[in-house]
């Protein structure tokens, strides 16, 4: 089953403009919608964020997980390294 997929997106791709080809290189990209505790490590630096009823998106291609939170009544965006970081769900 994988593989016909696979073959339907190349085939599709073949025809595609080269932001439609973007767009579908994007697909691998993974998002968490709900709410979590999530925890970036450095050392003996431990910094943490919740996140309400939003998204944790992830790009391992790119190593970091981005996520927005509320901080006061400003929304902060906020990126962490994957390796340093563990998201729990709340």
């Amino acid at each position: 089953m994988r593989f016909i997929i696979i073959s339907v997106i190349l085939l599709l791709a073949a025809g595609c403009s080269e932001e439609q080809q973007n767009r579908i290189s994007r697909l691998g990209i993974s998002w968490m919608e709900g709410d979590y505790k999530v925890t970036f490590y450095e050392g003996s630096r431990k910094k943490e964020w919740i996140v309400l009823d939003s998204k944790v998106t992830s790009e391992a291609q790119k190593g970091y997980y981005y996520f927005w939170v509320t901080d006061g009544a400003k929304k902060k965006y906020v990126q962490t390294p994957i390796e340093r970081t563990v998201i729990e769900e709340m």
